[in-house]
């Protein structure tokens, strides 16, 4: 059988990770996960996505590597330094550019695209070492591997086209290796495990003892630290994936609890003493969100060491102990805070009412959504569980699976292997291209009016080749054919445009962006029209489009381009 190594990284908001597969092509596929922080005495299927530069902007380290070397550091030290945390919300909802720029924990600004560049370049070389050193005998280079790479379903294209750039960058394709990139949705990776899993594969109390069999349909709902991506499948006969709803969620993933535990600290140590301390100590406030991303993971009163030196600065104000005697909720006990079960409960509301309204929002469609799965490292929390089940137990079973972080990893290197898993989904957006149509005075703008050949026509018109929500089969094909206006035409360009608009009538209308063009020239001495025939290939995550002008039967591909120009 002929090997096949797959390696999926999974670029997380808060933890990042990757596995490969070196199963032969027809065997089952059994992922081996990188294991991290062991210098640490750890062993976690992930490390925290960190990343440390030095003064010149020169790659450090990443991971519990730099996170602490960083917590580590004198204050001096630090500020000189480039440190990232949490960066990869960075791509969430913004025009994306190459020279979009990210704040490092001390406020000082680097290329969001070196950043992710440098860290994908360290995961890179990483799994690389750690697949040679599993093999005998050969040692394999980025090209004789397909990669796959998670991104969040509810990402706009041009956060995937960034992401694609960094890859590009960091070594892990090359020119002629693109097709060696998978990009896959990080709900559809977990839907492609889970749906393996037997009935005893998850923790959650309220299993009916049955697998996702044929006709189930489920919806996964993926907590990460930054997104809460939705996702809901069918399981067709043969085991393949129907997308029944397109993907959807929010931004207000387990950080939006961090957020809130630290606006908490800033309430106790008020007067300006949390702000100085942030300021001074970055590396110690770095230690403090880290105790309390395994805190939050409980259902009871916590315990949080206060820091020495926020301790001294809140001694120049006023005594320790009076501090917290107008914050509810919290306790002092001999150099540490206690916070209350109820006050660690409230730092979720934000954050469980988006996912509330969110998961309320699809269950009112048509669909007939048997289960409800919780992944994600923000799912191992107890709270969280506990509320989905609280909110929706009643009409879903709403499982977690073991070891929920690890799901989009597996299921990413499943995917790698049969991407065809996924049959049909529902397309994102409203693509089409600018043609050309007769004038109608009733119907059409009169500055679009022009005349070719003594004929009036109507220019810019969006000609819809996929609807948003329509849904489109794995690597579907649509073929088209395009004429030039007038014979004797010199040049004929189609253009590509994408949008949320229902109906847009005009290329140029509000919400409609050009995302790509190809240009055909025709030779000027023909009379004759000229035709282009188009193949369109949509249901892979990735648009391909090519054109063949059948005059002189040139052909063309186009990259569609969705960041903007810096």
């Amino acid at each position: 059988m002929t090997e096949l190594v797959i390696v999926a990284i999974d670029f997380g908001t808060a933890y990042s990770g990757y596995a490969f597969s070196l199963t032969p092509s027809g065997a089952e596929i059994d992922p081996f996960l990188k294991r991290w922080g062991k210098e640490l005495g750890l062993d976690t299927p992930k490390t925290p996505t960190c990343i440390l530069f030095n003064e010149d902007k020169e790659f450090l380290k990443f991971g519990y590597e730099a996170k602490t070397i960083y917590i580590k550091m004198r204050s001096e030290e630090a500020k000189k330094k480039y440190f990232f945390e949490n960066f990869k919300m960075t791509l969430y909802g913004k025009k994306l550019s190459k020279d979009v720029l990210l704040k490092a924990a001390n406020g000082k600004s680097m290329k969001a695209l070196k950043v992710f560049t440098e860290a994908l370049r360290y995961m890179r070389k990483d799994a690389i070492k750690t697949i040679n050193t599993n093999t005998e005998g050969r040692k394999f280079i980025p090209s004789d591997l397909t990669w796959v790479l998670t991104v969040p379903a509810i990402w706009d294209s041009s956060a995937e086209q960034f992401m694609r750039e960094a890859a590009a960058q960091a070594g892990i394709i090359t020119e002629g290796t693109q097709e060696k990139l998978i990009i896959a949705l990080e709900p559809e990776a977990a839907s492609v495990w889970c749906k393996k899993l037997p009935a005893d594969g998850f923790i959650t109390q309220n299993n009916d003892g049955r697998s996702l069999s044929q006709g189930t349909q489920f919806m996964v709902v993926d907590c990460g630290g930054g997104t809460i991506d939705i996702t809901v499948h069918k399981v067709l006969d043969g085991g393949a994936l129907e997308e029944l709803h397109k993907p959807s969620g929010n931004n207000l993933g387990g950080q939006t609890v961090d957020r809130k535990f630290k606006e908490f600290l800033r309430e106790i140590f008020s007067h300006g003493v949390w702000d100085e301390y942030e300021r001074n100590f970055p590396s110690e406030v770095q230690r403090i969100m880290n105790d309390f991303m395994f805190l939050k993971q409980v259902d009871d009163d916590v315990q949080v060491v206060c820091p020495y030196n926020l301790g001294k600065l809140a001694e120049k104000r006023q005594e320790i102990e009076k501090l917290f005697e107008t914050v509810r909720g919290a306790s002092w006990d001999g150099g540490s805070i206690i916070i209350s079960k109820n006050t660690l409960r409230s730092f979720f509301t934000e954050s469980l009412k988006g996912i509330t309204d969110s998961l309320r929002e699809i269950l009112k469609k048509d669909l007939h959504i048997e289960y409800i799965l919780l992944v994600g490292g923000y799912a191992e929390s107890q709270i969280l569980r506990q509320h989905v089940i609280h909110q929706f137990g009643d009409q879903c079973k709403v499982l977690c699976p073991f070891r929920p972080q690890e799901v989009i990893l597996k299921g990413a290197v499943q995917f790698g292997r049969t991407p065809a898993v996924v049959a049909s989904r529902k397309s994102a957006f409203t693509y089409g291209v600018s043609v050309c149509e007769k004038f109608d005075e009733l119907k059409h703008r009169e500055d679009k009016k022009f005349t070719a050949d003594g004929e009036e026509f109507c220019s810019d018109i969006f000609m819809t080749l996929l609807e948003e929500g329509e849904n489109v089969g794995w690597n579907e094909v649509r073929r088209l054919n395009f004429n030039s206006v007038s014979a004797g035409q010199t040049g004929m360009e189609i253009k590509f445009y994408h949008t949320h608009n229902k109906n847009p009538m005009y290329t140029d209308e509000d919400g409609v962006k050009e995302v790509g063009s190809l240009d055909f020239r025709m030779p000027s001495i023909c009379s004759k029209i000229h035709e282009v025939k188009l193949e369109i290939k949509f249901g892979s995550s990735k648009i391909r489009v090519s054109g063949t002008g059948l005059l002189r039967h040139v052909n063309k591909s186009v990259k569609m381009e969705f960041m903007t120009k810096a």
